[in-house]
Parts: C-alpha cells; structure tokens; sequence
C-alpha cells in the first residue's frame, strides 16, 4: 500500500485534460476562447464568485486552494499545462469552490461559460472526456484522504515531497529540485499543518541533510530517507 502511495495519488492529476483529447476537438476547444497571462502570486478565479468562463491552462502553474471559517487555507490542488480549472462551476451553476492562484506566470484560453457548455452539448467525446478527469480527480482526493488520517503528519510531509519530487522535480547534480515555487504555509497546506510545523519538520530535514531550502525553494539530497519517513509507521507496508 505505501509503495502505490509513493507513486501517485497526489495533487496532481495523471492525465491533463487537454492531453485527453483528440487533436481536433482540442484545437476546436481552444479556438471558443481567447487567451489570457497572470503575474505569479495573481488570483485567477476567486472562491464564491459566479461562474463566467473556464480556463485552459497552456503554461504555467498554479495552486486551488480553499479557506477554512477559522481562515485557515488548504491546498487542495496544483492546475498546470494542459488542465481546466472553472469547469464544476461552469457546469453547475453554483458560485466557484475554491480559489485559483498562479504560482509562476500562467498563460491560458478563457472559453465563456455559454460557449464552453454548448460546446459539450454537441460534443460527446469531449463530455466523456471531462467526466472522466472528475471522477479521477475525485477518486484521487479520497484516497488521500483515507490514506492521511492513518498517518503522523512526519509521514504526510514525507509523502508530501516525494509526491512533489515526482511530479515536478528535477535532477540536478546535487539532487532533486522542485520546479513549482511552494511557500512553508502552501505546504502546510497540504497536509492539514500549521506553518510552524512545516518549519520544525523543514529545520529537521536540514539538520539530517535530507534537504536544503531557499526561498520557495527546495532541494531533496535524500529522498531514501524520506521514503523511509514515510513508512515508519507501516514496517509491513
């Protein structure tokens, strides 16, 4: 079970969107829109507003997140190339779930609601397609959930930056670093922390010489002890 959890099941979706598609009805989709570019740290789509468009996303990364009564701020997702983001709203109705923030600059198609769903009206490949991606997605958010509330959070942040590594690492020299800009509380984030804690297990990982940070940077020199952290509580695993 710990091994399936260390390959995927993430934030992040196997498959985009776009990428699911054939090559016409992709090209025939992005044509409804028009494009649109965010400075990092922009809001794309704000929690609670009314839906209006959805956005494909062609560069660039950016993070879901969702607030909490008391304040705190999950993060709930990472959208980059080839992903929608807007579509549940567009769909149903309702006002946005959650909000959408680059983390880097984002380059994206903006189809209007209308267009957007008299295109999926006349286009059942594609409808198929995004039901798809939803029951993906929704499938993935659960298994982490279950997987979660087993687990120390020593073993979430673990499996947290494993999953990261995988997904947008890249080899260097000196290890692996992660490509998507991440602050301490976006981590924490992610695993149902507060930022001291990210702080306090980072601090550890240091001194281990397990990583090394920067500012929204990080560098994993020994993922095998991470692996290790992750299993801790599941020697049968």
């Amino acid at each position: 079970m710990m091994e399936s959890r260390l390959r995927g099941g993430g934030l992040d979706d196997q498959v985009p969107f776009l990428a699911r598609l054939e090559t016409e009805d992709r090209s025939a989709l992005l044509a409804l829109g028009h494009e649109l570019t965010f400075a990092p740290r922009v809001v794309i789509l704000h929690e609670h507003e009314p839906s209006s468009h959805v956005l494909l996303i062609v560069q660039g990364w950016s993070k879901v997140t969702a607030a909490a009564p008391n304040g705190y701020e999950a993060l709930l997702a990472l959208r980059g190339p080839g992903d929608i983001i807007g579509e549940s709203a567009a769909l149903t109705g309702r006002p946005r779930s959650a909000t959408v923030t680059a983390l880097e600059q984002v380059r994206g198609v903006a189809v209007e609601r209308k267009r957007f769903t008299d295109f999926l009206a006349h286009s059942p490949a594609v409808s198929f397609v995004l039901l798809g991606l939803t029951s993906d997605r929704t499938r993935a958010a659960d298994r982490r959930r279950l997987e979660f509330a087993s687990m120390s959070v020593r073993e979430r942040f673990a499996v947290l930056l494993l999953d990261l590594a995988r997904a947008h690492g890249r080899r260097t020299d000196e290890g692996i670093e992660l490509s998507v800009p991440l602050s301490k509380q976006e981590l924490a984030g992610s695993i149902g922390a507060s930022r001291e804690m990210v702080q306090r297990l980072l601090k550890d990982l240091r001194t281990r010489h397990v990583v090394v940070t920067g500012r929204r940077t990080l560098l994993i020199i020994r993922p095998d002890i991470l692996r290790r952290i992750a299993r801790a509580e599941h020697p049968g695993s």
